[in-house]
């Protein structure tokens, strides 16, 4: 496909006048309407208003290019008038604008973005732009165009320069849209490399991905990065190298400037505080261990703020009614209005933790179709489902729950399972590619992922209720008491939140509220155990990221002092990013500690009245010096285990 397939000789007007900006977008939007183009003109030229609010699209020698992505459109096109008494379009050069065209794309679909993309880079040729504008007809106006591309996108490119062991310079480009500018860009600092015998090689950030990706080797033996964008591109990669950001509009108008700035090393060595897993930083022949890896930490790092701000917000509502004297029952917590606020808006950041987990795991797996499997799976492993719940139409919540884990499962499982299906919608005829990412896959991958939870979910909850019984047998013979506190304050750290976790807090609620241990102390040495198991994983995490700084990288490192608070505060989901980053090391770490509190706990004779609070319900803990000692003691053990089984980060 060329320009001139997305440009009808009924959507060019020569010669016109235009009073103003709205005056030539009048005249564009009329043009593709008459040609066609659109659905509904009206929608489409809200779409160009808006591009515009957001910035002119005039990009300076006379020219402008108005563009929209929308469901107005029927299929890309173009459409383009002359204006020889020009027209005021906010050129960055304030110079009035006398050749315009306008893109209109649609939603889905990528490849028109190839051919549009050779338009921007075909306008920075002002022989060419002089060309158009002096055109007397639409055909020769065509005709003009043809002639350019033939000669500037030859069917064998020719090879760049390179020096032997790479590019001197690399560039990413990419604005809002994706469409225009980021493409313009690449072409002028292509151009400006060229002529000053800088050899250069530029990604494009576009609305349909990343193109002429940059590779690791090049990164490495280039002299410096340029980034000229207005969103936010992946600089992890760039660790350890000169890197200069600006704004796309530089990339157009500076090119040298920003060239040369990397040339004569007048950029600071840009230094990432993250590991780069960008899949534009890897070569070939990665293993599955670091693929699995990669995905994971895609849903931990979008996970993380959830569990973070959400978590502080509880610890305040318990803070608050603790200092109002709120009795410390089942409803500590949201005893007064503002501590009930903090507690409502805290447990909504965390009800977003496993579905953002699950979504950014899948995601990363299938790209941006397997957002929705994600979080429809991490979802339902949270809220729990079976298919019993569709045939007996009954809510099953708690049941079926498959908590930490079951989000793990649907991230992966569901991701991989979304993308085998879009490698089998490959064989579908290409008349279907504006549907498949729009119906396709969205309908597919949610039975998909609704299907595999409730296959999954009832499993999970089958277990959890076999636990239940189990323990509940233990519990009831006195003697096995610190026995069963030490197994319900390890289970407790087994996947923080999930299933296991639940089942043990159950449990011991269930026990509290019963009375069925033979002594009269025995429920509350339960509770109180349960209570320490959760406190201990945070707690012990933070400690080592304290302490033994080496076995952390520096994100993990600033983290940590918040799950001092979490765990102080019974919020055991604040391990949760750590133990999903390196389960091996974490989770039986925290299992030893947290077993070894609850054991303490009960041998001290040490007991809880509340369900629920941390530190905050301490007038309710029988013994609580001792109490605190097993605490410490708990998480110490934890820190200094986690610390022997982790090894150190590689700088």
């Amino acid at each position: 496909m060329r320009i001139t397939d997305l440009l009808k000789s009924s959507a060019i007007a020569l010669g016109v006048k235009a009073a103003d900006k709205q005056a030539a977008i009048d005249q564009l939007v009329a043009l593709h309407e008459k040609s066609g183009n659109l659905k509904d003109a009206k929608a489409y030229k809200e779409g160009i208003l808006k591009r515009e609010e957001m910035g002119t699209t005039a990009i300076g020698m006379e020219v402008a290019i108005p563009h929209a992505k929308s469901e107005a459109v029927k299929a890309p096109a173009l459409s383009a008038i002359t204006v020889p008494d020009g027209v005021d379009y906010g050129s960055p050069d304030g110079a009035p604008c006398k050749l315009i065209f306008m893109i209109a794309a649609t939603l889905d679909g990528d490849v028109h973005l190839e051919v549009l993309a050779r338009l921007m880079q075909m306008l920075m040729h002002e022989d060419f732009t002089a060309k158009l504008k002096a055109a007397k007809s639409a055909k020769e106006f065509l005709s003009i165009i043809d002639a350019q591309e033939t000669a500037q996108f030859p069917d064998e490119a020719d090879a760049k320069t390179v020096k032997a062991d790479g590019y001197q310079v690399l560039a990413v480009t990419a604005c809002p849209t994706g469409i225009a500018h980021t493409y313009m860009a690449a072409e002028a600092l292509q151009k400006a490399g060229d002529k000053m015998g800088i050899s250069i090689k530029v990604e494009t950030n576009g609305s349909g991905g990343a193109k002429n990706v940059l590779t690791a080797d090049e990164i490495a033996a280039c002299d410096g990065i340029i980034i000229a964008a207005d969103k936010n591109v992946e600089t992890a990669r760039f660790d350890g190298k000169p890197v200069y950001s600006t704004k796309v509009a530089d990339g157009i108008h500076k090119p040298e400037e920003l060239i040369n700035k990397i040339v004569n090393k007048e950029v600071a060595v840009f230094h990432s505080d993250k590991k780069a897993d960008s899949s534009s930083a890897q070569v070939g022949g990665e293993s599955f261990g670091r693929k699995l890896y990669k995905h994971l930490m895609n849903g931990v790092s979008h996970m993380l703020p959830f569990v973070v701000a959400g978590g502080i917000f509880i610890a305040i509502a318990f803070l608050i009614d603790a200092a109002a004297g709120v009795p410390q029952d089942g409803n500590f917590g949201t005893g007064t209005p503002v501590s009930a606020w903090f507690k409502t808006i805290g447990g909504i950041a965390f009800d977003f933790m496993l579905p953002i987990l699950a979504g950014f795991i899948a995601m990363s797996i299938a790209d941006r179709p397997g957002l929705l499997v994600g979080i429809v799976g991490g979802y339902l492993a949270a809220k729990g489902t079976a298919f019993n719940f569709i045939i007996e139409g009954i809510g099953i919540e708690g049941s079926t729950v498959s908590g930490f884990l079951g989000a793990l499962l649907a991230g992966f499982i569901a991701g991989w399972l979304l993308k085998m299906l879009m490698k089998a919608c490959d064989h579908l005829p290409r008349a279907l590619d504006g549907i498949k990412p729009v119906l396709i896959y969205p309908l597919a991958g949610l039975g998909i992922v609704g299907v595999m939870m409730c296959a999954i979910n009832p499993f999970v909850g089958w277990l959890n209720s076999q636990l239940v019984e189990g323990i509940g047998a233990m519990a009831k013979n006195p003697a096995l008491i610190v026995p069963a506190c030490a197994l319900l304050a390890g289970m407790m750290a087994i996947d923080m939140g999930g299933p296991f976790n639940k089942a043990a807090y159950v449990t011991a609620t269930g026990l509290l509220s019963s009375g069925v241990i033979g002594t009269n102390e025995g429920p509350f040495m339960i509770m109180a155990a349960v209570m320490i198991g959760g406190m201990v994983p945070p707690i012990a995490i933070a400690l080592s990221t304290t302490i033994f700084k080496k076995k952390w990288t520096d994100e993990e490192r600033k983290n940590g002092p918040v799950n001092y608070i979490m765990g102080l505060s019974f919020i055991t989901e604040g391990a949760i990013p750590y133990a999903a980053g390196h389960p091996w090391p974490v989770i039986p770490a925290c299992i030893v500690g947290s077993a070894c509190a609850g054991a303490l706990s009960a041998l001290f004779g040490c007991t809880l009245m509340a369900p629920h609070g941390g530190i905050f319900v301490l007038p309710t803990i029988g013994n609580p010096a001792m109490y605190f000692l097993a605490l410490a003691i708990g998480a110490v053990v934890g820190a200094l285990l986690l610390s022997v089984l982790k090894k150190p980060v590689k700088e």
